[in-house]
């Protein structure tokens, strides 16, 4: 979950302490391909470098198949990731069936995810679990628990030198949920709680399994829901830029509005999350069934930025994305606001060039209130009708470059 303490303009992040973390990762123990905890941070740029062909070992999706692809330059994997048939990448389509979404709070933060490229050369680090959620996460050497029956969440991982992910502090709790590419340039491992207090030192994180870049891209490291920690990402320039934003946003709302039926068969959530919060039983307050972990929230093709007054360029940019590709819930925001999950480098990107931070950008927030009073669930999304089905909005991706 995340909170926001606007008397000091910083995150706060209530995910789960350290031992329902434990209680998270013991439950999931029967997933194929085992992920599962929870994500959000701030601080220092990742480094990117294109990484070496070396041995590859997955554990998780096959390749793209090129023939799902749409036509256009090739895009980057660093930037674009995932199959053209990616949850991320199918537009929202023609069939699509929108059923109301009651979400009742107002307002937009931000949960922010970390991508990290790594080469060979970056010094392999130990990987531990923190002992806590608050401060104090940089410290002791417990082991990864999944490495019980995962022995890779054991394994040094390879990280550069002068990457830093801040400590949480009294009013600073983020979910830090973060991607690390392999030196294979294929394999990602995912992480929430994510911190390193030292140049050089071990990272502090919670290992959430392995993807592949170029599979299916739907599970990571968000607690609430075992989804991705990059896929539906706001990336650098994308709400800057002129061009519109391609792929799915993912958002976390208020556990207030999230229905929980114990008799489901997926009790608090539905494809393609792989599960919902452990305490989902007393999270999840809403009334509405059609409202969960992974619900497609969207707006209709009847609704236009002009009708709603939207006056923000990122403002304007969400709302297309939201009405070509949607939004996917991923995490319980933990009080009465909603959160955009934005990869570390875009915002520090934004703050940079606008002059002020997303979370403090006035416009913005009035426009995000008119469109989240405005998003529907796509309730017929689905492994077999991604985006609901029949002609999509926008043509499909090209394929990966690189």
């Amino acid at each position: 979950m995340i909170v926001f303490d606007f008397s000091s303009l910083s995150a706060i992040s209530h995910v789960r302490n350290a031992a329902s973390v434990i209680s998270v990762i013991t439950q999931q123990l029967s997933w194929s391909r085992s992920e599962g905890i929870k994500p959000r941070a701030n601080n220092l740029g990742t480094l990117s470098q294109e990484p070496s062909a070396t041995k590859r070992t997955l554990t998780a999706q096959a390749i793209t198949n090129n023939s799902k692809c749409g036509s256009g330059q090739s895009r980057d994997k660093n930037i674009w990731p995932f199959a053209c048939d990616s949850i991320w990448n199918v537009p929202i389509g023609s069939s699509a069936n929108y059923v109301n979404a009651y979400i009742g709070s107002k307002g937009i933060g931000v949960d922010t995810e970390w991508y990290i490229t790594t080469k060979n050369s970056d010094p392999a680090v130990s990987t531990y679990m923190p002992p806590t959620f608050g401060p104090g996460r940089c410290s002791g050497t417990l082991s990864q628990q999944q490495a019980q029956w995962h022995p890779e969440a054991s394994q040094p991982i390879n990280i550069p030198y002068n990457l830093i992910i801040q400590d949480a502090t009294t009013t600073y709790t983020p979910n830090g949920s973060s991607a690390f590419l392999k030196p294979d340039g294929r394999t990602l491992v995912s992480f929430t709680t994510t911190t390193r207090c030292q140049q050089g030192g071990p990272l502090y994180s919670n290992w959430f399994g392995q993807q592949d870049i170029y599979g299916d891209g739907i599970e990571g490291g968000h607690g609430g829901s075992g989804m991705s920690s990059i896929g539906g990402s706001i990336r650098p320039g994308e709400l800057i830029n002129d061009i519109p934003i391609r792929h799915a946003l993912k958002i976390d709302i208020w556990g207030k509005w999230l229905y929980y039926n114990p008799s489901s068969p997926t009790p608090g959530h539905r494809w393609p999350a792989p599960l919902a919060d452990t305490n989902a039983p007393n999270q999840y307050q809403g009334s509405n069934p059609a409202l969960v972990m992974g619900s497609l929230l969207a707006i209709p093709p009847n609704v236009t930025a002009q009708s709603l007054g939207l006056t923000s360029k990122a403002g304007q940019k969400i709302f297309q994305a939201m009405q070509n590709y949607g939004a996917y819930i991923v995490d319980d925001s933990g009080w009465d606001y909603n959160y955009l999950c934005v990869e570390q480098s875009a915002e520090v990107e934004y703050s940079t060039v606008t002059g002020h931070d997303l979370y403090s950008d006035a416009a913005l927030q009035a426009d995000f209130t008119k469109i989240i009073a405005n998003v529907k669930v796509v309730n017929n999304n689905g492994a077999n009708s991604i985006g609901g089905g029949g002609s999509p909005r926008q043509p499909l991706p090209p394929p990966i470059g690189n």
